[in-house]
């Protein structure tokens, strides 16, 4: 397999590694990766996050174990185990799915590997092109409100959301952004952060419950999120608490846009009430823990509600930024969505 190299994954002289987000951004350590289990923990402990970027790193493992001989049928093993890591984000899926496509080919190591090869080129070139359609939406000094991280750390390429904000601070050069901590497991403060401050783009941190206050102070010109898992009516997961934004950006008239490639779109989920909602360990809420430690808030044996995304419907939404184009509501209600996969 070639060499394939991102800011948080890469395959280079037989040896796949990934960047641990959970460290980020004090600590900046590489593991590799070699098996399953290793990759189903590093996946369910956020180690490796970002929807494409799970699909990915499960697929470069998978086409890691095949050169390295590993039967077709522990292969299938394997793809069934990565995919049930988590329910939520239908990229792995769909990498998942394409990988299953080329198990079934005569020379399936060498279908696996250009498999492999071809989800993670094919994900650059979609963040990219995502990246120069969102771009266009954004103004000269705009205000830009965003959610969890959705960059260069969740993906191949610049980005999905993140990287519209990248595309839109080269063209105009004068964007700010806020940037939601995101509770519980802080991927604003910690990795948009820290993605902002490396591209050098002006932004300010708050506490997921300060926005409200910036919309009604005129402070938020436009929010941009992405997406875990589009439904083909238009509703979308992605990380809890960008609903809580939708409802106010509708509330304060503010336009409120999804990032996402076409591999996020789930035509099969007819809408966001059928989109099975992870649900993640209460210790995340009851205290934090990362590169600067553990801290308990909480009384330990305190009741947890803790679902890693909610949904968001279609009505709140302004537009549907994807890589084939920008749609808006009445696109999406006539079925535009289902004419793309």
């Amino acid at each position: 397999m070639q060499n394939l190299i991102a800011s948080s994954l890469k395959y280079e002289n037989s040896t796949l590694s990934v960047l641990d987000q959970y460290l980020l951004p004090h600590q900046q350590v590489w593991h590799e990766c070699h098996t399953v289990e290793t990759m189903k923990e590093l996946i369910i402990s956020l180690k490796v996050r970002g929807a494409p970027l799970i699909g990915l790193g499960a697929s470069l493992l998978i086409a890691y174990l095949a050169e390295q001989g590993m039967t077709r049928d522990a292969l299938a093993t394997a793809i069934n185990e990565l995919e049930a890591t988590r329910p939520t984000a239908v990229n792995l899926m769909h990498c998942m799915a394409a990988l299953r496509q080329a198990l079934k080919q005569t020379d399936y190591v060498a279908s696996i590997v250009a498999t492999a090869e071809q989800l993670f080129i094919e994900d650059i070139e979609l963040c990219e092109r995502m990246a120069t359609r969102g771009a266009e939406l954004i103004n000269s000094g705009d205000n830009i409100l965003t959610h969890c991280n959705t960059g260069a750390l969740a993906t191949a390429g610049i980005g999905t959301a993140l990287g519209v904000i990248y595309k839109a601070q080269q063209v105009h050069g004068n964007v700010h952004v806020w940037v939601d901590e995101t509770r519980p497991l802080l991927q604003g403060g910690r990795l948009t952060a820290f993605e902002l401050e490396r591209w050098q783009i002006p932004y300010t941190l708050i506490c997921d419950n300060m926005a409200a206050s910036l919309m009604a102070a005129g402070k938020v010109d436009k929010i941009v999120v992405g997406a875990d898992r589009i439904a083909a009516n238009g509703d979308f997961a992605n990380k809890v608490g960008t609903y809580n934004l939708a409802v106010l950006a509708h509330f304060h008239n503010i336009p409120f846009y999804v990032v996402a490639p076409v591999t996020t779109l789930d035509v099969n989920t007819a809408q966001g009430s059928d989109i099975e909602i992870e649900q993640r360990n209460p210790q995340e809420v009851r205290g934090v823990s990362g590169s600067f430690g553990e801290a308990l808030w909480a009384p330990t044996n305190a009741n947890v509600y803790n679902p890693a995304f909610d949904v968001t419907p279609a009505k709140l939404v302004t537009g549907w930024v994807l890589d084939t184009g920008v749609y808006n509501q009445s696109q999406v209600e006539s079925g535009v969505l289902l004419k793309l996969k």
